[in-house]
């Protein structure tokens, strides 16, 4: 079944007007969804609109309401809130451009699909395509969608646009009160390059095809079980990834760590100089290094202690001299 358009209307760029539609880029179908039952009958379980001192009401007697003050409300039809007349209801006025990598990531909400409305609309449309990512900038302009005006960038996608939702400033929660417990404390230099050698050994070209969605999949697998065996079933998913350490770990505990997981697994971009394919195993060889990695730490800070442990504590020490 071919998807239907969520909205159409027209991207207006001074005095040139593109008719489009657009659908959305995400889908819901690949989670699951749980709905309430009552455990003896088996049946679902229904909720209904309650008035206080009247009790059930039909739909077509609910209204909306704005409220005002205690138990204070402006009542608005559905018709009144259609007849609301804004011009981003119909058309996407591109009124700035940006660089495309100037929008924090935070600031995006949901990605929409973009397409010309018909082939005499094409012309147009491939010119403002071609011209976004041509000077590499992304289009703003507000939207009104389901009863809200977004702020909305636009930007090319493969031989379409892609148009994302943007949260708008004051939706923002600001990370100073958040962040303020974490300490400016200067990061340890020892440990900062094997960390960095780390990072760029598994480094390697964004594939979203790499990662699957264990939680749903484990789900999948439970509710296929229990529909087997009556009703009755278990599934234990192992959890790849090692215990976390204890606060309680030392510098020398954590210099060993990410030594071996240095020295374990290679990542993508080890794998792509050898010409060989390692997305299938990397994961698996470097949670296997971790945990390698972690049961040797106490062996190695225990008879290493007086080799390596000046040595790591060292940027401390000439912190404090200094």
């Amino acid at each position: 079944m071919a998807p239907r358009p969520i909205w159409k209307g027209q991207i207006r760029l001074s005095l040139v007007s593109i008719p489009v539609e657009m659908f959305s880029a995400t889908q819901s179908g690949a989670s699951i969804s749980f709905r309430q039952i009552h455990r003896e009958s088996g049946k679902r379980i229904h909720y209904d609109k309650v008035v206080d001192g009247i009790g059930p009401v039909d739909k077509d007697e609910i209204v909306k309401g704005y409220e005002v003050g205690k138990d204070d409300y402006v009542l608005l039809t559905d018709e009144e809130i259609e007849d609301v007349k804004i011009e981003t209801k119909k058309t996407l006025e591109l009124v700035q451009f940006v660089d495309t990598c100037s929008i924090p990531p935070l600031y995006f909400d949901k990605p929409y699909y973009v397409v010309p409305q018909d082939e005499l609309a094409e012309d147009a449309f491939r010119v403002v395509r071609d011209a976004l990512r041509q000077a590499k900038k992304t289009g703003l302009g507000q939207l009104s969608l389901r009863g809200k005006e977004y702020l909305v960038a636009l930007r090319p996608c493969g031989p379409g646009l892609l148009l994302e939702t943007l949260h708008y400033e004051d939706e923002i929660r600001k990370s100073d009160t958040i962040f303020s417990d974490i300490s400016d404390a200067e990061t340890d230099g020892d440990l900062l390059d094997v960390a960095t050698q780390l990072i760029e050994k598994k480094t390697a070209p964004f594939d979203a095809s790499n990662f699957k969605n264990h939680y749903t999949a484990a789900l999948k697998a439970l509710i296929a079980e229990k529909r087997k065996k009556g009703g009755k079933a278990r599934v234990t998913v192992e959890d790849d990834e090692p215990a976390p350490a204890s606060k309680g770990s030392n510098v020398v505990d954590l210099m060993a760590t990410l030594k071996k997981s240095l020295e374990g697994g290679g990542g993508g971009e080890s794998g792509e100089k050898k010409g060989t394919s390692k997305s299938g195993t990397s994961s698996a060889r470097g949670s296997k290094a971790k945990t390698t990695a972690k049961s040797r730490s106490t062996k190695a800070s225990g008879s290493k202690s007086t080799k390596s442990g000046s040595t790591a504590k060292a940027p401390s020490s000439r912190r404090k001299s200094a």
